[in-house]
């Protein structure tokens, strides 16, 4: 009986620290980089016209144009490019079922092929590409895990990704923009504000990767900031040319 428990003990602390971080990112890593893309894009389009020394106004305007256009042109790339992408995967699993229907037997021979390339006897891989081939939906979203590399019950969405990029978007271009709304009449508080903004974000990127959170958070820092100095000094250049 101790044995066993002591087995049991090992495979829960086994499962307990054998996890690993989510490699597509889930939610996260579309969410934090949408607004990490609304934020850069919004803060280096206002500090580049404020670099002209334009009237307030005339900044807090392009800012919000800059948010509502970001917002929908990130909307519609990402639900032209999702919708291509699953009608593509759609196509090629409509040619797969066409060869399970009409060439069954080559199709499970081709099956039984790929487990052999990975190290199953001959014998014992066509045994079970002949119990998955009893069921045709069975059959079909096995060649295409295997064959194509995709799940056919878990397709993205073209609805939830326009919807998600639109609000991170959106969500991060608020940033530099919302000092001005509540009443600040210099850019420097929608710089700071920014920036504090481009740190989180890059923190929450560290989830998603093997860097540390404040290695992540400096880096974005960084390149935002860098991004900022560059249009505003073009805006001062521009400016005092015209």
């Amino acid at each position: 009986m101790s044995i066993i428990e002591t087995e049991a003990a090992l495979h829960e602390a086994h499962r307990d620290n054998h996890t690993h971080r989510d490699v597509n990112g889930g939610w996260l890593r579309p969410a934090v980089f949408g607004a990490m893309d609304g934020l850069v894009s919004n803060l280096a389009l206002m500090t580049g016209v404020a670099g002209g020394a334009v009237s307030q106004q005339t900044i807090v305007i392009t800012g919000l144009a800059g948010l509502a256009a970001g917002a929908f042109s990130m909307a519609a790339g990402e639900y032209t490019s999702v919708a291509s992408q699953r009608e593509l995967v759609q196509a090629e699993l409509d040619v797969e079922r066409r060869e399970l229907r009409k060439h069954p037997v080559d199709e499970m021979e081709e099956l039984a092929a790929l487990y052999v390339a990975r190290g199953v006897e001959p014998a014992l891989a066509r045994e079970v590409a002949m119990q998955l081939s009893r069921d045709p939906e069975r059959a079909l979203e096995i060649h295409a895990r295997e064959e194509l590399g995709i799940d056919p019950d878990d397709l993205p969405s073209p609805t939830v990704a326009a919807v998600s990029s639109f609000g991170s978007f959106a969500l991060g271009a608020l940033l530099p923009v919302l000092p001005y709304l509540l009443g600040a009449t210099a850019l420097w508080p929608a710089v700071l504000l920014a920036l504090v903004g481009l740190f989180a974000c890059g923190a929450l990127v560290a989830r998603v990767t093997a860097r540390s959170w404040w290695y992540s958070g400096l880096r974005q820092l960084a390149l935002g900031g860098a991004a900022a100095a560059v249009t505003y000094a073009l805006g001062v250049l521009f400016g005092a040319a015209l």
